[in-house]
């Protein structure tokens, strides 16, 4: 270039003196799968984005530490998303873990569809407390459970009885959010899952049936923090705007910082939730000993209140845990991209320890205000959680939705009827009525209290009919076959297996439900025929049989080999 006179003597000698470059430096991997989706959508445009560079490399970090652990486990793919609540900016942006292309790293998994498992409970707790359906302390069924050929399962395998609906939820106990959402409605429900947006739900709501509220359907980590960030920002500006909503809470997050979410306008109508119906869910998701099993979970000492939940996908595919504070929304997806299942892919025990530590790196929050102007304080039945009736011994004084005001009053405590020493129950048939004692007395349905009582050492069950006012009181029945204390052989048939014993009892009103029981586990119901076949193991057993009044009957026999 010298020689031919493209440059002078001085660029030649200066250019001769430098020294020569050497191999190009990577281009920096910060957040290269929300580069990927700027370059996809705002193609040849120059954008800065939301993303806290500082808070997206700390994320970073803890992403990379968690994965080297889960990798062990053959657990590759993790995606993280963090929100601001008020400004609906994306802050931080991981939508995959630091792996190799044979786990398909360049996959962003934020905005794919994955089963829900667990993730959607809170919504339909804030969907009946929306509704008027349903208060926080309402005690609902926690007992074995089918709906057809549908037979939903706690994660614990077991049951309670009857559990407070905000336990429920805070414990993510799936039988009693499984009956939740079929009283409530499964067209109601998939009304408001629509209302919030989520546009993985691409099939009507007999489509997914009551699984929909255990990991039926999917969604996608962008929406479902979407979702909760609505939730605490419709919160937020209900306590601030002098207890109006905005009609455009459930807008789009943005990471574009050229840009801003427009709310919308002020209005007194609600948008998906109200206030209080969000502040009761936020304050139910806030418990922190509650996992989806019974291990300890009390060394996440957070020091600051979080409403959270976890998720766990059906054959351990999909582990979620979403957590919310005044200011911040942030969500883990934890798994395999291929959607290969592993041991301990649970929702609280590997995507809740990296949601716990990226909100370590935020500014600590406040909790929310309560909304006042949409609460109601009524007096509640301290034991059932039902709005008090006039026979509730024990009640409180409690802040609930104003909708709460259309719930029945407690169902489960009766006046009941007793002699003098208040041990048997009797009627104006076989006793004086000045000597009759009428008393509250909190009764649970027969199933429900079988099992409530090995939880709940201080239930009473009803007393029993005095001897002599049985007949009166129309209810009696007992063992038809097997005779107490019998000890019974089994006989094989020509097939080789061992017959089946048949269960029979009589019932003065056989149109009454009885459940049977053998050595505390629940083996069936009969109504009309009350008759049982069954398959008893050699040794004693205890036959148990409830009715649905709560009479009960046991019977003692021995299977010999």
């Amino acid at each position: 270039m010298f020689e031919n006179g493209t440059i002078d003597e001085l660029t030649y000698e200066l250019s001769i003196a430098e020294n020569l470059p050497q191999k190009p430096y990577p281009l920096p991997q910060i957040a290269p799968h929300l580069l990927q989706k700027v370059a996809k959508k705002n193609r040849g445009e120059r954008i800065k984005t939301t993303i806290n560079i500082e808070l997206q490399e700390q994320t970073n970090a803890i992403v990379k530490q968690h994965y080297n652990l889960l990798k062990q486990n053959e657990i590759h793919n993790l995606s993280v998303l963090v929100l601001d609540v008020k400004t609906r900016e994306v802050l931080t942006y991981i939508g995959n873990s630091p792996t190799d292309k044979t786990h398909q790293n360049s996959v962003d998994i934020i905005d794919k569809p994955r089963s829900t498992g667990s993730i959607l409970k809170p919504f339909l707790y804030a969907a009946m407390l929306d509704a008027g359906d349903l208060l926080p302390n309402t005690l609902v069924a926690d007992v074995p459970t089918q709906f057809g050929s549908y037979q939903p399962e706690n994660y614990n395998q077991s049951y309670d009885g009857a559990v407070k609906a905000n336990e429920a939820l805070s414990r993510s106990l799936n039988v009693p959010m499984v009956r939740m959402l079929q009283e409530f409605g499964l067209d109601r429900f998939y009304h408001y899952l629509k209302a919030l947006q989520l546009k993985d739900l691409k099939y009507n709501a007999n489509h997914y049936g009551l699984s929909l509220i255990l990991g039926g359907a999917e969604s996608n980590l962008w929406d479902l923090c979407k979702s909760y960030a609505a939730m605490a920002s419709t919160l937020n500006h209900f306590n601030s705007n002098s207890s109006q909503y905005f009609t455009n809470e459930f807008s789009q997050p943005i990471y574009n910082s050229n840009q801003t979410v427009d709310f919308g306008k002020l209005t007194s109508e609600k948008g998906v939730f109200d206030a209080a119906s969000i502040f009761l869910t936020f304050e139910s998701m806030k418990q922190v000993n509650r996992p989806e099993s019974d291990e300890s979970w009390n060394y996440y000492d957070s020091s600051q209140e979080i409403a959270w939940k976890t998720g766990t996908s059906f054959g351990f595919r999909d582990a979620w845990a979403i957590g919310t504070t005044k200011d911040y929304v942030v969500g883990v997806w934890v798994g395999n991209a291929d959607g290969e299942g592993r041991p301990g892919l649970v929702g609280v025990q590997t995507a809740a320890p990296i949601m716990f530590d990226v909100f370590d790196l935020l500014p600590k929050s406040d909790w929310f205000a309560k909304p006042y102007d949409e609460m109601l304080e009524v007096s509640i039945c301290k034991k059932s959680g039902y709005r008090a009736s006039s026979v509730c011994d024990v009640t409180e004084m409690k802040y609930i939705q104003a909708s709460g005001k259309k719930t029945e009053p407690c169902p489960f405590h009766k006046l009941v009827h007793l002699n003098a020493s208040e041990h048997y129950q009797v009627n104006s048939s076989c006793e004086d009525i000045s000597n009759i004692t009428n008393k509250s007395w909190f009764v649970l349905p027969p199933l429900q209290a079988y099992y409530y009582k090995n939880k709940n050492p201080f239930y009473k069950p009803l007393p029993p009919f005095r001897i002599d006012c049985t007949e009166s009181s129309g209810v009696n029945m007992e063992f038809i076959y097997p005779n107490q204390q019998s000890t019974i052989y089994l006989p094989k048939g020509f097939d080789g297996k061992t017959n089946e014993l048949i269960l029979k009892v009589a019932h003065s009103k056989p149109e009454l439900e009885i459940h049977w029981y053998i050595d505390s586990q629940y083996i069936g119901s009969t109504k009309d025929i009350h008759d049982l076949a069954v398959l008893p193991q050699p040794g004693k057993h205890v036959i148990t049989i409830v009715d649905e009044l709560g009479n009960e009957l046991k019977h003692h026999i021995t299977i010999s080999e």
